[in-house]
Formats: structure tokens, sequence, C-alpha cells
């Protein structure tokens, strides 16, 4: 599954309706853009955010047909940021949101479910997530596939678990009718196509987590839908849920891109629900290999009930937010000892792909030695009125 440049935009990228964002080192900034004829359009002029832009009642049009600069062939910038040494006079691809908040679906699907309850039942122990896979593998069964969350059949299966006192805070929302969605970043913070993510330095064991990222604007409309990489460090979470900030919000922990891709005729809503989304991890020096596949249609609630979840008349996003949908695959191959699982090295290559989204690309580093965030909504408004003069 190693990504070539025919995979890295949509399979049928001709007709398809991208939107994001680069960094123009010309104009000392961000900039947004759309694929038109296999090049990259700068729509700055129409509207200074992502935010606004996917508010824009025109949205669809303005992709198709505005006018603006044309800032040079898409494969090109994407070639660009895979090298080793990228061309510092090429556009930089940058997470296709910006003023967004960045939320995210912990626990939609069966089989993750299982893995976060072994994980806070290990204690964040590695070395003990085996035996107790085994365990709750025979103690559930096929159960929970089938279970839908909140249902009265899911409500017998809690009482079940609650008289055998091995209820959790995972199970509740993996089964209760109350999902759960977190912030898994803050507005501007997310890193894009090429870029590396941060594992917290304190952190043994972790793992990617492949998973489709919807863009709502600030109407609540879905729009258009995306890739994410939602890093998860299983040793902090398992330790304490409570710890979630820890294990989930760090220094490029969070990956979302390569472009969005807006709903229309040909890419709509159905399409995300039959969606299959591809892992491939490569290790740097070690020759690992790890692949695996998430089927949207195995998620436990649908993607507008997570929607609805996250926002509403309890609670409302005026500049939009992206959300990830949440993954089925938690990677338990063992790497390195017998028993161990999975856990990541520094330069693993991680990417995720779907036909319809394109494929993400990142590798992986620790929080503390990949570049520090430092460009945020301040120096983004700073950026906004200089370019205005």
């Amino acid at each position: 599954m190693t990504p070539t440049l025919d995979t890295l935009l949509p399979a049928d990228a001709d007709r398809a309706l991208l939107l994001g964002r680069v960094w123009r080192h010309d104009m000392g900034g961000p900039a947004l853009v759309t694929v038109r004829d296999g090049a990259l359009v700068d729509l700055s002029a129409h509207a200074p955010t992502m935010a606004e832009l996917l508010d824009h009642r025109e949205l669809r049009q303005l992709a198709r047909l505005a006018p603006g600069v044309t800032l040079g062939p898409v494969q090109a910038v994407l070639a660009n940021e895979l090298r080793a040494r990228p061309d510092p006079a090429l556009p930089r691809l940058l997470a296709p949101c910006d003023l967004q908040a960045v939320k995210a679906c912990g626990v939609t699907f069966a089989v993750s479910l299982l893995e976060r309850v072994i994980e806070a039942q290990a204690g964040g122990d590695a070395a003990r997530a085996r035996a107790l896979r085994a365990q709750l593998n025979e103690t559930l069964g096929g159960d929970l596939s089938s279970i839908r969350p909140g249902s009265a059949a899911a409500q017998r299966l809690k009482e079940d678990f609650v008289a055998r006192g091995a209820w959790s805070p995972y199970l509740e929302v993996g089964l209760g009718p109350d999902a759960e969605v977190f912030t898994k970043a803050q507005p501007m913070s997310s890193v894009g196509f090429g870029a590396a993510v941060g594992l917290h330095p304190d952190s043994q064991w972790n793992n990617p987590e492949p998973e489709v990222v919807l863009a709502v604007n600030g109407r609540a409309e879905v729009v258009g839908a995306t890739l994410g990489n939602d890093v998860n460090l299983r040793d902090i979470e398992g330790r304490s849920a409570l710890l979630l900030g820890k294990a989930k919000d760090n220094n490029g922990a969070c990956a979302i891109g390569p472009f969005i891709r807006l709903f229309d005729e040909h890419f709509t809503l159905d399409t995300v629900r039959v969606a299959e989304v591809s892992l491939c991890i490569e290790g740097a020096d070690d020759g690992f290999l790890l692949e695996g596949v998430s089927r949207m249609q195995e998620i436990s609630r649908d993607p507008l009930e997570l929607v609805g979840h996250a926002c509403g008349p309890h609670h409302q996003y005026p500049d939009g937010f992206m959300l990830f949908l949440g993954t089925m695959f938690s990677p338990i191959q063992d790497r390195g000892a017998a028993g161990a699982g999975f856990t990541h090295r520094l330069g693993d290559r991680v990417t995720i792909a779907s036909p319809s989204l394109g494929t993400l690309v990142n590798t992986v580093q620790r929080s503390d030695a990949i570049p520090p965030w430092t460009y945020g909504v301040g120096a983004l408004m700073k950026h906004l009125r200089s370019r205005a003069r």
C-alpha cells in the first residue's frame, strides 16, 4: 500500500471538488485552494478562512468556477511533501481546516470498544493486554457488533456487566445512549499531509487511528469529508479515562488531509457510510509492515447521529467543526516481544487511504521533537490584516 502519486488524490479526482490550505512562502501565510484541472488554484480572494468558505451559499460553484491564481500542479506539491528535503519554493500543504473546532468520537466500532476496555483493565500495561483480550472475546462473543447503542438489548448487556462488576466508561459510551465526543485538538493545531505526527514522550504503547473526518460548517451542515489520524496513546488513556486530554491533545497528535472533498452528485454522505479506510504502517529501520482496513458499514452509530451528539440546541459551533468518526482498527500485531502487541517506533510512516478521499501520509516522531505549534488564530488574524492593506 506504499503510496504513489496516482493514489494520493481520489480515484475520481477529475470530478471531485477538493478544498485545502497551503502555506504560500511568497505571502508569508496560508491560502485557501481548490484542485482544478490538476492544479492548485488560490481561492483566498473569495473567503479569508476555510471556516467562512464552507459557510458560503455558493460553495460548490466557487470550488468549480471561481477565478484565482494558479499555484502549480497539485501532484508536484504532494510529491514535494514526501521528500526528505522538500523544495521551499513550492507551497506547503497544511491541514484543510483553520478556525473549526476539532472534535472526535470514540468507541464507535465494536472492535475498538473491546480494545478500549482492555486498555482500562490493563491499566495501560501492554504486557497484560493479550490475556485480557482472550478473556473478553470469550465473554462477549459476537454480541457487541450486532447491538445498537442505547437499545433495549444494549441495556440488558450493560446490566449483565454491572452484575459481574465488569462495567467501564468505555462500555457506557459504546453501548449506552450517549456517544463519546471529545475535543481532539485546538483550532489551527492540526498537521497536514506529509507532516510528522507527535507522540508524547511519556508514552510507550500507542498507535495510529485511521478515520473519516466530516467537515461541518457554522450552520451545522455536513458539507464534505476528509481523512484523519487520531493518534492514540494507549498506555496513558488506559491508566485513567481522565487522562484523555494528555493522551489525545499533544503537539502534532492530530493529522487531517490531504483535502476536504465536498459533497455533490458524485460524492455523498452515503459514500462515506460505505467507505473503506485502509491503514499501512511501515517501519523506518526494522522492516515492520502492518496493514488493515476499517469499514464504515460496521460503525455502531450513523455519522449524522454522531453530528447530532456533537452539536444542536445544546451546543453550537459558529466557525464549524471537523468531526472524527472513530475507527475499528486497533493494531494488536506483536512488534518485538511476544505478547507485547503493537506500538509505534520513531520514523514509522503511516498511510491512511480511501478511494473517494485520497491518501494521508505522515511520519511518526516525538511531540517534543517536531516543530512546535506557533501559528495560531492570532497569527492568522494578523496575516489577514496585512493582506488586506
